[in-house]
């Protein structure tokens, strides 16, 4: 009896050793996500980045600040997702934020933020806009972008106008301190989010096209974007054509380039049609 007591004792002891050994605690974060940027919406920003390659991590924290880095700059998470593309709305049109992701893994483990220095600034935008040829319809023929309504062709708030001359479909800006240039086809607006550094129309005039996007630099120094989304024959008189638009509010604001000295001078540019090809 004696023995098997010991026995018994000793085996239990064994599995209490057993139960002591536990497994090392998971304290390594994931890597810092890569390659975050940013595309322009109306009161949104919509991110997306490169998935992290570790196995066990389970999703990602949106972090928002309204300057680069310091001490009164913090970043404060304001979402999260299991995917790589966030979009975050109610934001301001005209203030530029700036954004970074963490990864965290199952452990809790979160990483370091996104390494890159990534900012925005939401600017308005509108669908279905409707202008008439200024030869028949001048006062229905221009468009303010940062009204984002219709006046007339030489309304001194105008930005451009449309005119159609037999075959030819124009949009013109009416002075030297505004250019304009075709950006070709795309699919959707948002296909285009830069202002270039030229490539302006020498002219200040573009043909316009059913499916084009275009972009314009106004006087203001303020870049807008628009895209032609049909061309629609009337009964009577020149064709309507159709844009959904966007205007950055921010003055020099589309990837933050430099606007280059002007030589022109000022004044109100003439019209010139495209000669058919």
């Amino acid at each position: 009896m004696r023995a098997i007591g010991i026995m018994l004792l000793l085996a239990a002891t064994a599995l209490t050793g057993c139960n002591d050994e536990t497994a090392p605690r998971d304290v390594t974060p994931p890597a810092a996500p890569r390659g975050l940027y940013t595309v322009t919406g109306d009161q949104t920003v919509y991110l997306g980045w490169y998935a992290n390659t570790e196995p066990d991590v389970a999703g990602y924290r949106i972090y928002e600040a309204p300057c680069e880095s310091g001490s009164n700059c913090p970043y404060d998470r304001v979402g999260a997702t299991d995917a790589t593309t966030f979009a975050l709305g109610g934001l301001t049109n005209g203030v530029t934020r700036y954004f970074a992701v963490a990864a965290y893994d199952r452990a809790g483990n979160e990483s370091d933020l996104t390494y890159e220095t990534i900012f925005d600034t939401p600017r308005p935008e509108g669908l279905g806009a409707v202008l008439a040829s200024y030869l028949t319809s001048p006062l229905a023929s221009g468009w303010d972008l940062s009204a984002a309504r219709v006046r007339a062709f030489d309304d001194p708030a105008t930005d451009m106008f449309y005119g159609a001359n037999g075959t030819q479909l124009q949009m013109f800006v009416p002075d030297y301190q505004t250019d304009i240039q075709d950006a070709g086809y795309a699919g959707t607006l948002d296909a285009v989010d830069f202002a270039p550094n030229g490539g302006w129309s020498p002219t200040g005039s573009v043909e316009l096209i059913a499916g084009h996007c275009y972009v314009v630099w106004t006087r203001d120094d303020n870049y807008a974007k628009f895209r032609v989304t049909s061309i629609t024959a009337q009964p009577a008189g020149p064709p309507l054509v159709q844009f959904d638009w966007a205007y950055q509010v921010a003055p020099g604001n589309r990837e933050l380039r430099a606007r280059p000295a002007r030589t022109e001078g000022g004044g109100r540019r003439p019209i010139v049609w495209l000669r058919q090809g």
